[in-house]
């Protein structure tokens, strides 16, 4: 009896140790046996999810029609029963109808789609702008436009949840392969548009509760937008199979009150500046060379290519006139505030040495052997 009582305590403890570690839903991130969308927090959101549903609903009812109509002749109209194969005329109202009904059916569903679609794509009177930059296997974010701009950051899968995945054994846990070191962070009820780009691979960034997904190609520059209607934590993932570390590009958006994203911009700002450098240095040209190499890899790459040849619409570094010009006024407005309507992003985000290094690798690389030096006063006196 004694032993009987004791086995069914251990299995019971055994049994509520199992139940305690096992994965539960994530809030605004993947469900435990999730079969439908993830629990939309935006308006365009909530317009697939009805939009998905009525796609279904008419799809099962043209099924359901078509094949019951097709079992129903089938079974009255068979040899077995008496009936007998006949040639019969297609009066004009069976031709009109099977042409007319689903050049009907197919505006009904473009109409509603269409709607949804252009509204995806409608990325203007944004009240915050930030460059999300895929790279194997990291997002960089740059706030180019509204309140924290300037501010910039990589966003790393949480290292311990690297050590788990390398274990081969993870324990249970509800954002496995989900929580970053530096969460991308933006006011609730704002509209926010996000440029895409990537460094070296087509990536995807991808966050299922904001009904977003856009593609992050090298060379080119995508946008799309969102607007949470709440505060939270959501989770997406790189959807685009971006090579062996795929799985360890998550995506981790904090949406916070006004008041909050306020704090927080305070808070990162003052943290930037402590890291900045000294506008006021002296440089000599190697050495400004040298850095500005490391910052045009990391930011400029993507688009204007190693050669310095660009791509397409990016126009070309190499042989630029107002890149090997005397004037660096023309050039320093360029990289501050951008040009062509965005196609080239301004770069107030990066500090005065690094703008500086840049453009003075630019001058001083491929076949622009200027010898010339932009001085990060030089920026500095720029931006005021």
């Amino acid at each position: 009896m004694c032993a009987a009582a004791t086995t069914l305590t251990l299995g019971l403890g055994a049994w509520t140790t199992v139940a305690a570690q096992k994965v539960n839903d994530l809030p605004g991130g993947p469900a435990v046996n999730q079969l439908n969308f993830a629990p939309p927090v935006t308006r365009i959101a909530e317009e697939q999810h009805w939009l998905h549903w009525f796609m279904m609903a008419l799809c099962a009812v043209i099924f359901v029609i078509v094949f019951g109509v097709m079992f129903y002749s089938i079974l009255k109209h068979r040899k077995s029963v008496g009936h007998k194969s006949q040639v019969l005329a297609e009066p004009i109202w069976v031709e009109l109808g099977w042409t007319i009904v689903p050049l009907l059916i197919v505006i009904g569903m473009a109409l509603p789609a269409t709607k949804v679609l252009v509204a995806q794509k409608d990325t203007t009177n944004s009240d915050l702008t930030i460059k999300a930059t895929g790279m194997q296997w990291k997002w960089g974010y740059d706030y180019i436009k509204g309140e924290g701009e300037g501010i910039g950051f990589l966003s790393t899968l949480d290292n311990n949840h690297r050590v788990m995945s390398n274990s081969g054994k993870p324990e249970p846990t509800d954002n496995y392969l989900l929580k970053v070191d530096n969460p991308l962070v933006v006011p609730v009820g704002k509209k926010v548009r996000i440029i895409t780009t990537a460094n070296d691979v087509i990536h995807a960034w991808m966050v299922p509760a904001f009904g977003v997904k856009q593609d992050a190609i090298p060379g080119f520059v995508r946008d799309t937008w969102f607007r949470a209607e709440k505060t939270g934590d959501f989770y997406g993932q790189c959807a685009e199979l971006c090579g062996k570390e795929h799985a360890y590009m998550p995506i981790h958006v904090k949406v916070v009150s006004a008041e909050e994203y306020t704090a927080w911009v305070s808070e990162k700002q003052k943290a930037l500046a402590a890291a900045a450098d000294d506008p006021t240095k002296v440089w000599v040209l190697a050495d400004l060379v040298k850095r500005g190499e490391s910052v045009y890899a990391a930011n400029c790459l993507a688009c204007h290519q190693a050669t310095g040849k660009g791509a397409g619409p990016i126009k070309a570094l190499d042989g630029s006139a107002i890149v090997v010009g005397d004037d660096k006024a023309p050039l320093i407005n360029v990289l501050l505030n951008g040009q062509n309507n965005g196609a080239m992003p301004a770069w107030k985000q990066l500090s005065d040495t690094e703008l500086a290094a840049v453009m003075t690798y630019a001058k001083n690389t491929w076949s622009n052997q200027t010898q010339q030096i932009v001085q990060p006063a030089d920026v500095q006196a720029a931006r005021q």
